[in-house]
């Protein structure tokens, strides 16, 4: 009888351990499932022309690397251009890099409408800044003859040029991993590379084999936090 007991206590504990997993990953798949917005949980933080400036060659005007019209920002740069300073050794960039939410812990997100031109290639044209030594990034997004990378490889879009696409960049900076959806579908995630502080940029940023021009277009950017982290 004690054993029959036992026996059916076991199997009671069983079936609700085994509903615990099958709620938790049901939890799981909600909080990243396809169907699930890329915001969603998220609050969308101000962001105003102080929340930004404008990394741009240093011997040229503002306007002549940028322009800010009908709420489409414009940002483009030569292979022949400065660097942003005179003390760097980094290739030529026209970036709006994001200020006043530098951060190093928590999940940050970054949304906005991005636009290539045909013709734009070896470029970065988003970036999550900061990173353990060797590193200085934690994702480059980049541009190659019309496909959007996650750094060199692998290809996120064969063919993004001339084309208005949504972007979401969503870092888990405590689970060190990132994310990147396109159009609200997962496209990738990567894992974090360290560093104690973040902030995001987007523009163009000269790779190697750099084309002559590189240009691309942004609007209604937006910078969110999720809720309690």
């Amino acid at each position: 009888m004690a054993h029959s007991f036992h026996s059916l206590a076991f199997f009671c504990s069983s079936i609700l351990i085994f509903k615990l997993i099958i709620l938790h990953q049901s939890a799981l798949a909600w909080s990243w499932g396809p169907d699930v917005p890329p915001t969603q949980g998220f609050v969308s933080l101000p962001f105003n022309r102080s929340y930004y400036h404008i990394q741009k060659p240093y011997d040229v005007p503002e306007d002549q690397r940028y322009c800010f019209i009908d709420g489409v920002h414009k940002c483009w740069v030569y292979s022949t251009d400065k660097p942003h300073t005179t003390t760097s050794q980094t290739l030529p960039r026209t970036e709006i890099a994001i200020q006043g939410y530098n951060y190093s812990s928590g999940v940050w997100e970054f949304e906005a409408y991005g636009y290539v031109p045909k013709g734009t290639s070896g470029v970065c044209i988003m970036q999550v800044f900061g990173a353990s030594a060797p590193y200085a990034t934690t994702l480059m997004l980049r541009v190659y003859n019309g496909s959007l990378t996650y750094y060199t490889a692998p290809v996120l879009v064969p063919n993004i040029y001339d084309k208005w696409f949504k972007l979401n960049v969503v870092h888990d900076v405590d689970a060190a991993k990132v994310r990147v959806y396109i159009d609200g579908c997962l496209k990738i995630e990567a894992d974090g590379r360290g560093g104690t502080s973040h902030a995001f940029k987007c523009g163009v940023y000269a790779q190697m084999n750099d084309s002559c021009y590189m240009e691309s277009r942004w609007k209604h950017i937006k910078i969110l936090r999720k809720c309690g982290r």
